[in-house]
């Protein structure tokens, strides 16, 4: 079968591949680092240029289906830039793009292999932007383990460290359980529907027989499965804290970010394309695993004195936050993926700032532990401003709007679909979470136990904090910005 391709559907994956190539062959020529970095920030403005491209067009479709193949209706596509795929694709490159620009110092401090590094990070974009955009579950997993693929290596850079290479194999070890899980469900939802495509799947799982309804639960529930592992809901979380803590911090970032927000945008796309008929049995499944994880996530992270692992245990939390919308299965889907939409779109940006700042502390305190971040407004006024602001979006207090927004929104949306139970504990959470992140908040301002010299950032992660910092005060000025962008989506 021969399938017309529509090349600028695809353009922002094409871009960043071919860059991916283009660094590796200039590593092997000897090209500086800092010129390897700066192609490969290029190269993603590249991307996000071309993603706002099509975004002024109407949505784009390919590797389709001929439309009379089965007699049942119009083209199926494999691969699909709608306003869904491009809001997440805005959120992956812009995300990346402080992601490189935290990652010029570390190369040159951990003695990263730059070439190397710069090609495994485009190789692992690609996976997460053909992720957002895929409509099949074929594509689906393919995309989600090419996401998932070169972030091990990225843990595992720093050859000479140990910590790096544990947290590299347990990431690997849930990964491969995680797919073979995944595997397993979609070839029980395959074998009830016989089809691929989510169009098609949804339209045979609403007529499926009432014997292989049990089947067709059960490999629901295991592609589900397979999603909670890569966003680290409870109780498929304990990769997340050892492997954040042992990995570079831009790769930690990456993987708190980039891979969440291309996690959710995979659950989020199955269950509401693929599965909406079958929303009885992943909506309680949802509810449960919410109430859990932000839980978990919130207890567990007020006893971390690492900064880092505190960031792992939040984001537990916020994965939370992010599933609970999804709860109300069938009902009210669209302004449940809305709400879902919304908050990865926010919390992308509070987080990767927050991780931005770490990166600048830990140059001068590599044990990066609580403590070390007392009188940092004395020795870097900036930055513990920027983090201070961070923190309090996190935690969803004035003056940061955006994350008191985020929170409205999940709420909104949750006792919108009648599932009130998870939103009392989404509000007994939130108070548990202003206790971790103002304590933290609170020690910036406090005086050092000893005077030091100022704190340097470098151009580089200063760069990268002021850019989640102006995302941040924008986004807390004019949250409508968020909300009517996601109502497009709809």
């Amino acid at each position: 079968m021969i399938q017309a391709i529509d090349y600028a559907a695809i353009a922002p994956v094409l871009i960043i591949a071919a860059a991916a190539v283009a660094l590796l062959l200039a590593d092997a020529f000897d090209v500086p680092k800092r010129f390897l970095g700066l192609g490969c920030a290029g190269a993603l403005l590249a991307g996000l240029v071309a993603v706002i491209a099509l975004a002024f067009g109407g949505p784009r479709a390919t590797f389709c289906l001929p439309s009379g193949l089965r007699g049942d209706g119009p083209p199926s596509c494999s691969y699909v830039a709608d306003d869904f795929a491009l809001l997440f694709q805005v959120i992956v490159l812009a995300a990346a793009v402080i992601v490189v620009l935290m990652s010029f110092d570390e190369i040159t401090a951990s003695r990263l292999p730059a070439g190397e590094y710069y090609f495994l990070l485009l190789c692992a974009l690609i996976g997460a932007l053909t992720l957002v955009a895929a409509r099949d579950l074929v594509l689906l997993i393919v995309a989600l383990e090419t996401l998932s693929l070169p972030v091990f290596a990225l843990v595992a850079l720093r050859r000479y460290d140990g910590r790096a290479g544990e947290a590299a194999l347990k990431l690997f070890l849930i990964s491969v359980i995680s797919a073979a899980v995944m595997l397993f469900g979609i070839s029980l939802v395959y074998g009830v529907t016989g089809a691929m495509h989510l169009d098609r799947v949804a339209a045979a799982l609403a007529r499926t027989p009432a014997d292989l309804k049990p089947v067709a639960a059960v490999g629901v529930v295991m592609v589900i499965a397979g999603f909670a592992f890569k966003v680290a809901a409870v109780p498929f979380h304990f990769w997340a804290p050892d492997v954040y803590q042992g990995s570079p911090l831009p790769v930690a970032a990456l993987l708190s970010v980039v891979s969440k927000a291309g996690g959710f945008a995979g659950l989020v796309i199955t269950v509401a394309i693929g599965f909406p008929s079958y929303g009885h049995v992943w909506g309680p499944l949802l509810a449960v695993l919410a109430a859990l994880t932000m839980t978990l996530g919130n207890v567990v992270a007020l006893r971390q004195r690492h900064a880092v692992r505190l960031l792992a245990w939040s984001s537990v939390a916020q994965s939370g936050y992010m599933l609970a919308p999804l709860a109300v299965g069938a009902r009210r889907l669209p302004d449940a993926v809305a709400a879902t939409a919304a908050y990865v779109a926010l919390y992308a940006v509070m987080n990767i700032g927050a991780f931005a700042v770490v990166a600048a502390v830990a140059r001068r305190y590599a044990r990066n532990f609580l403590t070390d971040y007392r009188g940092l407004a004395r020795a870097n006024p900036a930055a513990a401003a920027a983090l201070a602001f961070f923190l309090v979006c996190l935690a969803g207090l004035p003056p940061g709007v955006m994350g008191l927004f985020a929170k409205i929104v999940v709420f909104r949306a949750t006792v919108a679909g009648d599932v009130v139970w998870l939103a009392v504990v989404m509000a007994i959470n939130t108070v548990i979470g202003l206790y971790y992140y103002l304590a933290w908040a609170v020690r910036l301002f406090a005086a050092p136990e000893t005077e030091g010299p100022p704190l340097r950032t470098g151009w580089a992660v200063g760069a990268a904090i002021g850019a989640a910092a102006a995302g941040a005060v924008v986004l807390s000025v004019a949250p409508q910005l968020v909300v009517q962008t996601v109502s497009a989506i709809t």
